[in-house]
């Protein structure tokens, strides 16, 4: 008798894991065979911290497995038909996958097996919901999220599947897994130049143990004080899940169980994990969103391009504007991998709206560097930010950094962890641009790359010139 051969993606985890589930029911004694396959569409556009974070789930995966995984390289499609062809398989089992690249990966795969006489066989998703469940009572897509959330919360309650008794069997590997961090970054943008690429030390402790300890934590002492904490910068008042939502350490349905309550700070928290389903099913129903912009009457806005632009937009990823809390946060991202929410924000619109540069450039950087880049999420914040996309923010509304940090961190303890150069200088001045550096209080730190006022009637006088642009267009 021959195994069911599992294909683990982004679901690297044993517990509430329906598509291993309906794998080890349909394998009984014939077995599961585990396999990760290291597919260089996805890793080469990957920054090293965040395959670095999945070799280290993986490693976890298999000390709680107690099996080893079978990892491979290449093609998916001509890997898993090479892998049957091995060992006598005849049923591929996956979660479904529902990004751009993953649906027309299985597409591929799909075909492939079925020729050579193999099922394939896609059970249940990465969200709560599935991307293109939710819809308008006409059966349309809803683009606003009020409207998508209060249906949403109709698919309730989730209930939560315990740990898959699986028999696993087992298959020659072709690499280790210390060995994806090399396959990483084959495709950086020469638009990065000089930036470093060096995978961050910091990162969190991997797998799902460790994400199901993170939100038991959470769950317990800290989402009652959801709401009023998530957006002070140097509170630990959000639950750290993100990266394990992204490699699938944990599941959202079991996020959700876990916070049922009917308070304010619960509420909340559940309203963020359906922010992150809203974007994925956007982008499930409009796949050019992850390079395009959604609203189409900013497409005349005039960005700044050359030379001179690549090396404002490189000074922003350093965190060398001399604007105190938009290099704290750069840093942040720099050093850790990741960056608190408010933070992301202010310096999405710091880039586009004070120094007028495409959002995509900042989407890049941020697949780049961040430990939980998901596609959805990332370009549907960007886009939100620049007034493009689904539930945009207005383009005339611009972050002001000294507001933002008087109001999230009003005594510089954000600003001074991560630019010590102003660790020295107290609030308010630290907070201001330059960072209150003067005579008395002298620092290496750099003076402001622009004028915050000047820089915000420029991108206000563009708006206004891409809208008259739109109208007159017939």
């Amino acid at each position: 008798m021959a195994p069911v051969l599992f294909w683990f993606r982004r679901d690297l985890r044993l517990s509430d894991h329906p598509a291993l589930v309906a794998a080890a029911e349909h394998a009984q004694d014939d077995g599961v065979l585990p396999v990760f396959i290291a597919d260089d569409e996805l890793l080469g556009p990957s920054g090293p911290t965040r395959v670095r974070f999945v070799s280290a789930t993986l490693g976890a995966l298999e000390q709680e497995m107690g099996a080893p995984l079978c990892l491979r390289a290449g093609n998916p499609a001509e890997v898993l038909v090479r892998l049957c062809e091995e060992h006598g398989v005849t049923q591929v089992y996956c979660t479904r996958d529902h990004a751009p690249y993953g649906r027309r990966r299985d597409e591929e795969v799909k075909r492939a097996l079925q020729a050579s006489g193999i099922a394939f066989v896609e059970v249940s998703s990465n969200y709560a919901v599935a991307p293109g469940t939710v819809t308008s009572e006409k059966q349309l897509p809803l683009k606003v999220f009020t409207a998508f959330r209060r249906r949403w919360e109709t698919y309730g309650p989730h209930l939560v599947l315990g740990p898959a008794q699986v028999s696993w069997a087992s298959a020659e590997s072709e690499l280790a897994i210390d060995d994806l961090v090399h396959r990483a970054g084959t495709r950086r943008p020469e638009l990065f130049g000089d930036l470093p690429d060096e995978a961050t030390d910091e990162l969190p402790k991997a797998g799902e143990h460790a994400a199901l300890e993170l939100l038991e934590g959470f769950a317990a002492s800290r989402v009652h004080d959801y709401k009023a904490q998530r957006d002070l910068l140097s509170v630990a008042g959000t639950s750290s899940l993100s990266p394990h939502l992204h490699v699938g350490s944990v599941h959202p349905r079991s996020i959700l169980a876990a916070v049922p309550g009917s308070d304010e700070g619960s509420a909340t928290y559940r309203s963020e994990i359906c922010w992150r389903e809203f974007y994925a099913d956007v982008l499930f129903h409009e796949p050019r969103s992850v390079s395009q912009s959604l609203q189409r009457n900013l497409a005349g806005l005039r960005w700044d391009s050359g030379p001179q632009a690549e090396e404002r937009f490189r000074t922003w990823a350093r965190g060398e504007t001399g604007i105190p809390l938009v290099d704290a946060a750069m840093r942040q991202l720099l050093a850790t991998g990741w960056m608190h929410n408010r933070g992301r924000m202010l310096v999405a619109s710091f880039l586009v709206k004070h120094l007028h540069l495409d959002w995509r450039w900042g989407a890049k950087w941020f697949m780049w560097r961040l430990v939980d880049g998901d596609v959805a999420s990332n370009a549907h914040g960007w886009q939100w930010t620049a007034g493009t996309g689904t539930d945009a923010a207005p383009f005339h509304r611009i972050f002001s950094p000294v507001a933002q940090a008087e109001r999230f961190d009003p005594d510089g303890t954000y600003i001074h962890r991560w630019v010590p150069e102003l660790a020295h200088i107290p609030a308010p001045g630290v907070l201001q641009p330059g960072g209150g550096v003067d005579l008395l209080h002298p620092s290496s730190y750099p003076a402001p790359m622009i004028d915050l006022k000047v820089e915000r009637a420029e991108a206000l006088a563009r708006f206004q010139e891409a809208r008259a642009a739109a109208q007159a267009t017939p």
